[in-house]
């Protein structure tokens, strides 16, 4: 049996599923930070702190952040093997694509994490 190693389950149901939750959890996350901000017309660099050291809401963005990364990855890999038919474009797309979401990771951590 053939699978493939850039696909994230190896299962088209789970990563279709996958796909789904993680885009109802980003909506949902989403939702809550333009909420905060249209109940807080003035907000001041202070208030926004205060919600970013909010250890219940740091865990929520980490989340988000994951989400966001496993949805993209996702998007991502379908498109290329869809659309893209030479292994060595396709493979250095999806390499550049990797790299850049596990740096974004990484910097949105420092960013959420850091003092």
């Amino acid at each position: 049996m053939l699978t493939n190693v850039t696909s994230l389950t190896g299962n088209g149901l789970r990563d279709w599923l996958i796909q789904r939750v993680t885009a109802v959890y980003f909506a949902v996350y989403v939702v809550y930070i333009f909420g905060f901000v249209i109940l807080h017309p003035n907000i001041s660099y202070e208030r926004w702190l205060d919600l970013f050291h909010c250890a219940w809401f740091q865990v929520a963005s980490v989340i988000a952040l994951i989400t966001f990364s496993l949805h993209a990855w996702i998007g991502i890999w379908t498109v290329t093997t869809d659309y893209m038919k030479c292994t060595i474009i396709r493979l250095s797309v999806q390499l550049l694509v990797a790299l850049f979401l596990t740096g974004q990771f990484i910097w949105a951590l420092m960013i959420i994490w850091g003092q």
